[in-house]
Formats: C-alpha cells, sequence, structure tokens
C-alpha cells in the first residue's frame, strides 16, 4: 500500500517538470508510505515518477519503487496488492522468467511485459499504477475493478499528472483549483462526491476497471475492461440451483480470506458484532492464520445499549481464540481529532469517523494491515434497499409513466404541507417508478428538487445538467443484471460503497499509515458467488455467510438487529447542528453540513460556494 504520482509533459510546447511539484505532491502522501521514498525521471526528463512506500510484501529495500524492468524498458510506480501474485509469478518463471525481488510490483512488471494492457484481466487485488514505456514513450494507468485504490488524474492540454490523492494534486501547486458543479452537487445528493468527479473541475478519477493510455498525442479516453453490473449480469444469465448457495458461499469466501492473507507483515481485522467481520475472523482461523489480533471501537453513549457492539465481540472473539483489543473513543478525542479528520479527508465525506478511529486503534497496537468486513451487505443483501427498491419500482413503475404526473403530484403535496414531514414521500411518483430513481430516493440526502435550499441555484443547474444523476445511476447497472437483486447489489457496490465506503476505508486508513483489506470486496468472489445472488431472499445471503466458517457464528450474532458499525456523531457535532438532528437521516445532513463549512473554510477546497 503506498502513494504514488507522476508528471509527464506530452506536449513538446510545455516546458518539463519540476522537481519541487514532484516531490511536494509526493510527500504529501507521506502517511500512506512511511518506509520509503522514491523518484524516477526520464532521460529527456520530460516524465517523472514519484513513490511512497507502505512495505507490506517484500520488506527488503530492492522492492522499493519506482521500479525497473530488468531491461530497464519499463518503469512502474503501484499503489495495492496483487493477492494471486504467487500463482502468476509461478507461470512467469515456468515461461522463463527470472525474478530480483519476492514483491507483486516486480511481478506487475512482468505480466505487462508479456501481455500488454491485457494483463488486467489477470490480476486479483486493490490495485492503481502507472507504467512508462520507454520505447513507446508511452503512459499507461490501471485501476482495479471495484475502484478499492483511488487514481486521480488531471490534464492542462500541455502536462498530464496522476496522484492517489485529490490534495496531492493540488499540493504540488500546478493543478486548477477551479470548482466542479457536478462534484458540489453530488456530495449535497448523497454524501460524498461521485466519481469520476472530484469538487475540482480539472481533477477526475480514473474510473474503476478502466485502464487509459497517454502519448505524445495526449490522454486517450478511459477504457472499460469489467464492471460490476458486468460480473452480475454474467452470473444472473448462468444462475445456479438456490441450494448450492451455502456450500459456494462458504467455499468463495474462505478462498478470498485466504487470499487477502498474504502478507511480510501480522494481518489483524476489525471486529464489530455484525455477521460480516465475525465470519471474516471464523474464515481468518480456517484459513490458518493461529494468532489474530480483533480491534473492536466502544463509546461510552453506548455502553449497555443495544448499539454497544463490545459484549458480542468479545463472545465471537473468544469462540475464534483471538486476542480481542477494545478501543474507547470518547467525546473530547472526536473533538481533538476533528481537525486531523478533515484534513486527512481528501473529498468531503458524511461518513469515515469510525474507520478513522477504528484504524488508529489497530495502528497504536503495532498493526499495518487489517481485514474489514466492508462490502458483506452489498452482496450478501444486507441493507433495506433490496428489499423496498423492488417492491417501490414494482408499485410506482406503471403510475409513473404518466407524463408530468411526478411532479405534479410533488407540487400538490408539497402545497398540502406533505414535504414538511416526509419531504422523501412526496417525490415516490416521480423517482419511485425506476431502479435508478428509487435508488436516489433511498440514499439521497437531499434530492435534486431540495438543492436550491443550500447551494446557490445557478450552481446547482450546472451541476445537474453535468452530473445528470439518474442517467449516471443508470449506468452502474450496464450491462442489466436484470433481476431484481442483481439490480440492487450493482447500484450500492458501484455507488455507495466505492464513492463512500472504500474511499473512507482508503483515506481513513492511510492516515494512519494501515492497509485495510476488503475480502468481501473481491473480484474472483462475486464471480463465484453471482450465480446465487439472484436467488436470494430476505436473510438468506447473511445466513449464509454466517454459516460459511467451519464454526458458524452464533444465534445471538445472527438475529441481532442490524446497527451497523457507527459512531454518535449525532450527539458529537456543534448544537447548531445537532437541533436539527431528529432523525439519522437528519443527523446525516448536519454531519454532510458540518463537514463542508468546516472544509470549505481551508485551504484545500472551493471557499464559499454554499449560498
Amino acid at each position: 500500500m503506498c502513494g504514488i504520482n507522476g508528471i509527464f509533459a506530452y506536449n513538446r510546447s510545455a516546458g518539463p517538470p519540476h522537481e519541487t511539484e514532484l516531490v511536494a505532491t509526493r510527500d504529501y502522501m507521506r502517511a500512506r508510505g512511511p518506509d520509503g521514498v522514491g523518484e524516477w525521471w526520464s532521460d529527456d526528463t520530460r516524465l517523472c515518477l514519484g513513490h511512497r512506500r507502505l512495505s507490506i510484501i517484500d520488506l527488503s529495500e530492492r522492492a522499493l519503487q519506482p521500479m525497473e524492468s530488468s531491461d530497464g524498458r519499463f518503469v512502474i510506480v503501484f499503489n495495492g496488492e496483487i493477492y494471486n501474485h504467487p500463482d502468476l509469478r509461478i507461470d512467469l518463471e515456468s515461461s522463463g522468467v527470472r525474478f530480483k525481488t519476492t514483491s507483486d510490483t516486480e511481478t506487475l512488471l512482468h505480466l505487462y511485459e508479456r501481455h500488454g494492457a491485457d494483463m488486467v484481466h489477470r490480476l486479483r487485488g486493490m490495485f492503481a499504477f502507472a507504467i512508462w514505456d520507454t520505447t513507446e514513450r508511452s503512459l499507461f494507468l490501471a485501476r482495479d475493478p471495484y475502484g478499492i485504490k483511488p487514481l486521480y488524474t488531471a490534464n492542462d492540454g500541455w502536462s498530464f499528472r496522476f496522484a492517489s490523492q485529490v490534495k496531492a494534486l493540488l499540493a504540488g501547486g500546478k493543478v486548477s483549483r477551479d470548482p466542479e458543479p457536478a462534484g458540489i452537487v453530488g456530495f449535497h445528493l448523497w454524501g460524498s462526491v461521485p466519481e469520476p468527479f472530484t469538487l475540482y473541475r480539472d481533477i477526475r478519477a480514473l474510473p474503476a476497471g478502466h485502464t487509459q493510455y497517454i502519448d505524445a498525442a495526449g490522454p486517450r479516453e478511459p477504457k472499460a475492461y469489467t464492471s460490476i453490473a458486468q460480473l452480475l449480469a454474467e452470473g444472473a444469465s448462468n444462475p445456479a440451483p438456490a441450494g448450492e448457495a451455502i456450500n459456494r458461499i462458504a467455499v468463495a469466501t474462505l478462498d478470498s480470506v485466504r487470499a487477502h492473507l498474504l502478507a511480510d507483515v501480522e494481518v489483524g481485522v476489525f471486529l464489530s458484532a455484525g455477521v460480516d467481520s465475525g465470519a471474516l475472523l471464523g474464515l481468518m482461523r480456517d484459513a490458518g492464520q493461529n494468532e489474530i489480533r480483533a480491534v473492536t471501537l466502544a463509546f461510552e453513549e453506548f455502553s449497555g445499549g443495544t448499539e454497544d457492539e463490545v459484549p458480542l465481540a468479545r463472545d465471537v472473539a473468544k469462540l475464534y481464540q483471538a486476542e480481542h483489543i477494545v478501543r474507547v473513543v470518547s467525546h473530547q478525542e472526536f473533538k481533538s481529532d476533528l481537525p486531523a479528520i478533515l484534513q486527512a479527508m481528501d473529498q468531503p465525506s458524511i461518513d469515515g469517523i469510525n474507520t478513522w478511529f477504528v484504524a488508529k486503534a489497530a495502528r497504536e497496537v503495532g498493526l499495518k494491515v487489517a481485514l474489514s468486513g466492508l462490502g458483506g451487505d452489498e452482496i450478501f443483501a444486507g441493507y433495506p434497499s433490496f428489499r423496498d427498491l423492488p417492491r417501490w419500482v414494482n408499485l410506482f413503475a406503471l403510475p409513473a409513466k404518466i407524463p408530468g404526473a411526478g411532479i405534479a403530484t410533488r407540487a400538490l403535496l408539497g402545497f398540502l404541507g406533505v414535504a414538511k414531514q416526509s419531504p422523501k414521500a412526496v417525490a415516490m411518483l416521480e423517482y419511485g417508478g425506476t431502479y435508478s430513481g428509487a435508488y436516489l430516493l433511498r440514499r439521497g440526502l437531499f434530492l435534486p428538487f431540495d438543492l436550491k435550499t443550500v447551494l446557490d441555484p445557478e450552481l446547482v443547474r450546472h451541476g445537474l445538467r453535468r452530473l445528470a444523476p439518474i442517467r449516471r445511476l443508470k449506468q452502474s447497472m450496464h450491462p442489466d443484471p436484470k433481476e431484481p437483486i442483481s439490480r440492487v447489489a450493482a447500484l450500492e457496490s458501484a455507488n455507495y460503497m466505492r464513492n463512500q465506503l472504500l474511499r473512507d476505508a482508503d483515506w481513513a486508513g492511510m492516515a494512519h499509515s494501515l492497509e485495510i483489506r476488503v475480502p468481501l470486496v473481491d473480484s474472483e468472489l462475486l464471480r463465484s458467488i453471482a450465480p446465487v445472488i439472484s436467488r436470494f431472499k430476505p436473510g438468506v445471503g447473511k445466513r449464509a455467510l454466517a454459516r460459511a466458517p467451519s464454526t458458524p457464528l452464533p444465534v445471538s450474532v445472527t438475529d441481532r438487529p442490524k446497527s451497523g458499525f457507527g459512531v454518535p456523531i449525532g450527539g458529537w457535532i456543534d448544537h447548531s447542528a445537532h437541533a436539527i438532528a431528529q432523525s439519522k437521516g437528519a443527523a446525516s445532513r448536519a454531519w454532510a453540513c458540518e463537514v463542508w463549512a468546516r472544509s470549505s473554510s481551508s485551504d484545500e477546497t472551493p471557499a464559499a460556494l454554499p449560498s
């Protein structure tokens, strides 16, 4: 796990990159890689690469980056882990390749030398990397199918830049800070900035599951090589018998956990009282890990209540013979850490506080790698959306086809005052008849017609035009998995999980130099269980996951009402915001306003954009 960056002055009229920019961008990401630092320049000094290293596999200096191929033709900077690299290495060695290290970085170099861009189809892992070809004078970028690892780019028509963080690109001093209305509107809709947008017009995310070439003619359009919807659609088109679900899930999840334990350092686990993290702990034991440290957060506000995770987490740790570490977080610590949290938050988010503190706790006890149960709800149908969205669509599909009916109904109910009691209910006819619209209702903090109450109307108009939220949600279901459960899985995975949960795991973990691994967010796992996902009934997926370890999770865990892995944020934000936090949704809105207000007052984000 690392921080990567580079500058390519592809236009001959552009001046060569400055070392001060390369170093400023690279060293802004110091926390991502405290174990090593490097840079590389092309012979003509028109391309430079930077790297900060968090050493996990092959801890020796021979694995430092940027790394050159043996003949010097290819140079790579890489952020992530390739979990099947031992098997790839065996295949390469059998065909005559000789390795100098035991790192997965070198495996990527040899794969690119052999297979070019097609190499991405052979990779299992989380990754974002750049490879420079000194012969073709071209730069190749790639990002993993789920988008676990970030990669941001900026192109001004003269030079192309990339880095693992938005703020790192800004730290270089050469990228415009002009605001992106689509990013601002997207944050207020969902509480996170939807990729490929950022808060800045000139900075884009390389989309998940995409590659991109940059040469003397400039950057080509990113090219998709896979998608979550595609894997789900393939599975739905070849469904497996429902009776296979339990065994298929047990085999596939154990395989994924075993792969994610690959490391030359200790691997711990975040443990809540839920099924996802508990199952991971049991599967870690089944995979042969004998000594396991499990970290659980505790809050005085939750003590003795239904949201207190500690008692059940302690029971699960005891069941699987793990060392249980309980870390208490107070309101005072939250207030003390808040400036650092907002500084580390690469883009504004209403979540991630829990991950910040559990990553902090894991690093305090010496861990550099921890597994997280993130992703379980998305593929095992654990959210209410898997029940609500199909029901809403069935109910409103026909009425929604009546031209203008939705808008007229919203106007009438608003006039009657219904919107004050239930703002989303008035939009049900307008949005509830399609999966993309219903998802916007289910996940939205604000709805498009609400935005003018918190943002400048002109900014809203431009932002919605550029963002096209309904069309963007629909695209995340392409190709169409067709089955209701698979459609919702695609929506949740490619939107909420990617833009918020995975991004939060990255910035919050990396702020503490901790690599967070997510075995339930794995393309091979998805490919294996996609044929049974469409057969899930309510609760079936999670119960199957609970039974995946050889010693299943107890009923006390599986029957516990879902509470999420949260913090008492509603009681911790400022009193002015807390006054409107009368519900979970209102608390999220309050925190969104708090995040925006505090981040927009710094030099890191556009100032004074909200009205």
